[in-house]
């Protein structure tokens, strides 16, 4: 039997869209107020979901606090209360944009399943505004 189950998480994380090839005016004209020097945050929810084969033993995909403390570890103490621009290096070289987040969010968790577990993350930067990436 395949499932999915799910997993939210919520932490907190400043950034700054800008490029910096680009002239002030014109990274204002596309970031918007999403360009201030001084940065901006953002109250991050976060779903993680697994989908899988369901253990016959267990009747679990995975263990949900298995995954829990994965999301702890690999995501929320890594980015919770950060500055994205200027305090992970994964954004190095790269727009901390919600589309690029969601990806380096699947890119940390995924070597940490099964390899017939497929995963799929939702990263809703606001209650309006989301990215996803995943395997479906």
């Amino acid at each position: 039997m395949i499932a999915t189950i799910c997993r939210k998480a919520h932490f907190n994380a400043a950034h700054r869209l800008y490029n910096p090839n680009w002239s002030q005016d014109k990274n204002i004209e596309v970031f918007g107020k999403c360009n201030s020097p001084f940065y901006h945050g953002h109250n991050f929810d976060l779903e993680v979901r697994i989908r899988g084969e369901v253990n016959q033993e267990t009747g679990f995909v995975m263990d949900l606090a298995v995954l829990g403390k994965l999301i702890k570890t690999e995501i929320e103490e890594r980015f919770d209360h950060k500055n994205l621009n200027e305090d992970c290096p994964e954004f190095e070289g790269i727009q901390p944009s919600t589309e690029n987040f969601v990806k380096i969010i699947y890119d940390l968790l995924k070597p940490n399943l099964e390899k017939n577990q497929l995963l799929h993350i939702t990263l809703h930067e606001t209650q309006k505004n989301s990215a996803e990436y995943g395997d479906w």
